[in-house]
């Protein structure tokens, strides 16, 4: 086996130098075993982060699910098969009545790039309406609605129709407490007047309903609920990106629109779709799927084969057989709690929000001024690496401590990364 030196060194020759690695101390991980993962040297790890692993790491399941089928067949999907049909009746029993159209692909990035085409056809327009920070892929057309990207580091601004809401943070936003709500809402009704008011029509408002790369992001009450009903009241479609945080992990709800209390036209997921296997989807409406058949087949030469559709299902089996989605409702709900507790300790935690097994601590300088405490969040998540705990951080200011474990974390799990990080904040 490779050491870490001489990886890296083939890493840095051979791989794109605009892919990172996560730490100081890059580690050589070899094996994963439910929320678990294990260096070279057998060392375990803690796993809070990797929320693709959505049922565990290597889940017998869902790998004797793969086994079986790559095993029988594997092909696209111009053939009939009824792996494919069975696993979209599976899935869009989970959705609200009239989602109820499937289309399968690879990615998150392919899946929110496919819904930009559905919806753009239906409205015939390309007006996007986004918010500020937000990430959804990393395809040409997603860098263009992802502020993360294109006003970060390399990027080159919007284009001229794509538009911006204030990022709906009550912390720290433009507009901030639970009643913030209203305004944000305002801040909509203004791209949608400047859109009509220079002859346009909007398309789409595309937003996940909990902000991963804007910083575990919970926004105030109804905000999303009245920026649906403003734009579909201009003619355009609501697209609820649930890449990073459905299939259950909210706890209180399968999908993060549903906290909201709004439903999509479109839905995108990926990401823990698979439990790390290549698989993502759209859902759609069957009046807009129709409005998409003008003639030009939408085909995907791996999107919706065999294996994956097994490996879907499997997931989607796991988390009903093994009560996941209660366990990210207790478990979730236990540590939030506990880390609600240390911010009366620390004066560094300025805010802890989330659903479920999706939650963010946001750290600052000063309580008064927000200062956002990001180089200490880096060192923080550094430090839990040492003592056996994978976290990252994120958000605009990288000052967000970012936990989205795979579903099987345990209070157990929950009561060790408490006590490690009050440790390690009582030192700092």
């Amino acid at each position: 086996m490779l050491n870490k030196v001489s990886i890296h060194s083939l890493r840095t020759n051979y791989l794109g130098p605009s892919l990172s690695t996560s730490y100081q101390d890059p580690l050589h991980i070899v094996k994963g075993e439910g929320q678990y993962l294990y260096d070279a040297d057998e060392t375990q790890y803690l796993d809070a982060v990797n929320n693709i692993q959505h049922v565990g790491h290597s889940h017998p399941k869902v790998v004797e699910a793969a086994n079986q089928q790559i095993k029988k067949l594997n092909t696209n999907t111009r053939y009939l098969d009824e792996v494919i049909v069975n696993y979209a009746q599976a899935l869009t029993a989970k959705l609200p009545d009239g989602l109820d159209v499937c289309y399968f692909t690879n990615s998150g990035s392919e899946a929110n790039d496919l819904a930009l085409r559905l919806a753009r056809h239906f409205t015939d327009s390309k007006e996007t309406i986004v918010l500020d920070g937000a990430y959804h892929g990393h395809l040409i057309s997603l860098i263009e609605i992802s502020p993360y990207k294109h006003n970060g580091p390399g990027g080159i601004g919007a284009p001229a129709y794509v538009h911006a809401v204030p990022m709906p943070d009550p912390f720290r936003g433009k507009y901030r407490g639970v009643a913030s709500d209203e305004k944000y809402a305002q801040e909509v009704s203004k791209i949608l007047n400047s859109i009509q008011k220079n002859g346009g029509q909007v398309s789409i408002f595309i937003a996940e309903s909990i902000m991963g790369c804007g910083g575990q992001l919970i926004p105030p009450d109804n905000f999303l609920k009245s920026a649906y009903q403003l734009v579909r009241g201009s003619g355009g479609l609501c697209i609820a990106d649930e890449i990073q945080i459905g299939f259950g992990r909210m706890g209180d709800n399968y999908w993060g629109f549903e906290t909201q209390d709004v439903v999509p036209d479109i839905v995108t997921m990926g990401k823990s779709m698979g439990n790390g296997h290549p698989l993502s989807a759209v859902v759609t409406t069957r009046e807009i799927a129709d409005e998409f058949d003008n003639g030009m087949e939408y085909f995907n030469s791996f999107g919706g084969n065999p294996v994956s559709c097994a490996v879907g299902h499997a997931v989607l089996n796991v988390i009903d057989e093994e009560g996941l989605q209660k366990n990210a409702l207790e478990t979730g709900g236990t540590l939030k709690v506990l880390l609600n507790q240390l911010k009366q300790k620390h004066a560094i935690i300025g805010d802890v929000r989330g659903h479920g097994l999706f939650l963010g601590i946001e750290l600052v300088r000063d309580p008064e001024t927000l200062e956002p405490a990001g180089s200490e969040a880096d060192r923080i998540v550094n430090e839990m690496k040492e003592n056996g705990i994978l976290l990252s951080t994120d958000g605009p200011d990288h000052n967000v401590i970012k936990i989205k474990p795979p579903m099987v974390f345990t209070e157990e799990n929950a009561l060790f990364l408490v006590e490690i990080l009050d440790n390690i904040l009582a030192r700092n």
